[in-house]
C-alpha cells in the first residue's frame, strides 16, 4: 500500500511540475503601426488603419477568426492611449508600443496574406498600402519570444514603421 501511495505521489508531482505556466497573452498578438512624416518621429493623429486584402478591400473578422475583438466587423487599428495622470511619468495602455496604433490579433493570424491600408481622415497625407509579414506581430509571451530569439531572421516586437507623404 505504501508503495502504491508513493508511486501515486511521484506521478502526481511529475505531472504537476511538467505543466508549463501559461501567459495571459498566450493566444493573442498585436500588430503595431508607427506612422510619421519623413524626418519626424511623432505619430500622426487621426489616421484610419485597416487590415485589407491585396485589392485594398477591408477584411471582415468573421466569427472572430482573426481577432478575439471586433467579431464580424472590419479589423481596424485603434490608437494606444495614455493611462498616466497629469504630472506623472508617461504610461501607455500598451506600454511596449508607446504612441502608436494597435490591433489585437490571434497568434494564428496569417500576416503574410494581408496588408494594412492607411488613410488620413483629414486628407493631409496620401493613402498607403503596406504588406504585412509574420515578424510584424508583437508576441507577448516570454516562451514564444525565447523560441523566436533562437531563430534567424527579422525579430518580432518592432512596430511597422510607415513614412507618410503629404498630398
Amino acid at each position: 500500500m505504501k508503495t502504491k501511495l508513493s508511486f501515486f505521489f511521484l506521478l502526481f508531482s511529475m505531472f504537476s511540475f511538467a505543466q508549463v505556466p501559461h501567459c495571459g497573452f498566450d493566444f493573442t498578438s498585436y500588430l503595431v503601426v508607427k506612422a510619421h512624416e519623413e524626418g519626424k518621429s511623432d505619430n500622426i493623429p487621426d489616421l484610419k488603419i485597416f487590415i485589407v486584402n491585396e485589392k485594398g478591400e477591408e477584411i471582415i473578422n468573421e466569427n472572430n477568426k482573426y481577432s478575439w475583438k471586433y467579431g464580424n466587423q472590419p479589423l481596424e487599428f485603434t490608437r494606444n492611449y495614455l493611462i498616466s495622470k497629469p504630472n506623472e511619468p508617461e504610461k501607455w495602455f500598451f506600454p511596449y508600443a508607446g504612441d502608436t496604433y494597435l490591433l489585437s490579433v490571434t497568434n494564428t493570424f496569417p500576416a503574410e496574406e494581408f496588408y494594412i491600408k492607411i488613410k488620413d481622415a483629414k486628407g493631409r497625407y496620401k493613402e498607403q498600402l503596406v504588406q504585412l509579414q509574420a515578424f510584424n506581430m508583437y508576441i507577448l509571451c516570454s516562451s514564444e519570444n525565447e523560441r523566436q530569439a533562437r531563430s534567424f531572421g527579422p525579430r518580432t516586437n518592432n512596430p511597422i514603421e510607415v513614412v507618410l507623404e503629404k498630398k
